[in-house]
């Protein structure tokens, strides 16, 4: 105890523990903070999928709070009915509306994209963040992989449905919420069949988060900066994307809850790549957690991969007919 307290009492100790004390506070005080950014929506419309718990409703209820016309896609409607009424109650904003939306469903993206499109001809933000983990190995009745139908071929095909609305608002923005796994993540089109099985839920999770960041990329290089659209890691944050993995795995995760974000803390990157001013002009990267540009996988940003993930993704959605691709580009 005395030998501890001796190294504790010394100044080059004393030192380094101020200077660490001090770069984090700093790093803090730095850190982006939706509260300090004076962006105004009113005007515009914002669509969030998956926006009736965690991330997405804290993300949804700030596009609210800045007057957007705000559409929370959620596949239940009765969680979809108690964040509708919790964001119009706080924000006092009456342009807040529910639409179903099952992003592992292409006929429930499609039905989706209709209905907006009869009533909205422009869209100024779109926040891809629906999302699960550790579901089922499971073939849907379109053929397609449960999991990678629900975090990328949702997503992708809302998308491009939604580009001619998105162009009509342009500068409009594309969020994508993906993750640091994206890094331990595999391509492999034959995944999103399911024809090739990858080894564990985790692994699957990977590779979708890293398809979000190959989509993001690819999206980029074809929209040639007519709408700007980028992907995000939100943190470690403590929300339902647990709840299909054992009880076990669930406890060890509630276990270190502590040093997670919570979901309104965790939604900060993904509403600074939606409003911040800062991202204006900002086009196909990657941020991170702290609002900051990172490095994505280099295959990620490869063009032959992309091209290949979007042909797979093209023909798997149905995408490409009279006036689907890229919002009617031919």
């Amino acid at each position: 105890m005395d030998a501890l307290s001796s190294v504790a009492s010394h100044p080059v100790w004393f030192a380094c523990a101020l200077a660490l004390s001090t770069a984090l506070w700093v790093r803090k005080k730095r850190r982006w903070a939706p509260g300090t950014c004076p962006v105004d929506l009113s005007g515009k419309t914002a669509i969030v999928t998956g926006a009736n718990s965690g991330i997405g409703k804290y993300v949804a209820l700030d596009l609210a709070r800045r007057n957007a016309h705000t559409v929370l896609a959620c596949r239940s409607l009765e969680r979809g009915r108690a964040a509708l009424e919790e964001i119009r109650r706080a924000t006092g904003n009456p342009r807040v509306e529910l639409r179903l939306l099952d992003t592992s469903s292409m006929a429930s993206v499609r039905d989706f994209a209709q209905k907006f499109l009869e009533k909205n001809k422009r869209l100024d933000i779109l926040v891809n963040n629906a999302g699960a983990s550790g579901l089922p190995h499971t073939i849907t009745v379109e053929g397609l992989e449960l999991s990678f139908a629900t975090n990328v071929l949702g997503p992708f095909l809302l998308t491009n449905l939604l580009l001619d609305a998105l162009k009509a608002s342009a500068p409009a923005r594309i969020v994508n919420v993906s993750s640091s796994m994206h890094y331990w993540g595999s391509v492999d089109v034959r995944c999103l069949t399911g024809e090739e099985r990858m080894k564990s839920s985790s692994q699957v999770y990977n590779s979708t988060k890293l398809m979000n960041v190959i989509f993001t990329t690819e999206l980029h290089r074809r929209l040639r900066g007519t709408v700007s659209v980028n992907a995000l890691h939100p943190g470690i944050v403590k929300t339902e994307i647990m709840r299909y993995y054992s009880w076990w795995a669930r406890l060890l995760f509630n276990m270190c809850s502590f040093f997670l974000k919570t979901p309104k803390e965790g939604a900060t990157s993904t509403i600074y790549c939606a409003v911040s001013q800062q991202v204006e002009g900002i086009s196909g990267k990657y941020f991170d957690s702290d609002c900051s540009l990172a490095v994505p996988l280099p295959l990620a940003e490869d063009p032959a991969i992309g091209q290949k993930f979007w042909e797979a993704a093209e023909r798997l959605t149905g995408l490409g007919g009279a006036g689907e691709k890229l919002g009617g580009n031919k």
